[in-house]
């Protein structure tokens, strides 16, 4: 079952702005960027798309990204398909 985000953006836009929690960092180069691997893609492309999304911003030279506020609610998101809350919750209750 897939997990509904409040939030449109693809997956190479999600590991993109994982890997921002992943190191934790709130600014990373545009080297660190394209380093990035997904299977379907990713690297800077994706992450000039979240600039156009309000997710990150860049300095003048493109050199850098950092996260905005609108990023760092999302990585503050922890989604859990519902079943397994479900079966938390029951096994807390034995």
């Amino acid at each position: 079952m897939a997990i509904i985000l409040p939030h449109p953006m693809n997956p190479q836009e999600m590991r993109v702005l994982q890997e921002f929690r992943r190191i934790p960092a709130d600014t990373l180069s545009v080297a660190a960027i394209k380093a990035i691997k997904h299977p379907s893609g990713g690297g800077e492309s994706p992450a000039v798309s979240l600039v156009a999304k309000g997710y990150l911003t860049t300095d003048s030279s493109s050199e850098t990204f950092t996260l905005t506020e609108k990023a760092k609610a999302f990585l503050a998101l922890d989604p859990k398909p519902e079943f397994e809350e479900t079966a938390k919750v029951a096994s807390d209750a034995e």
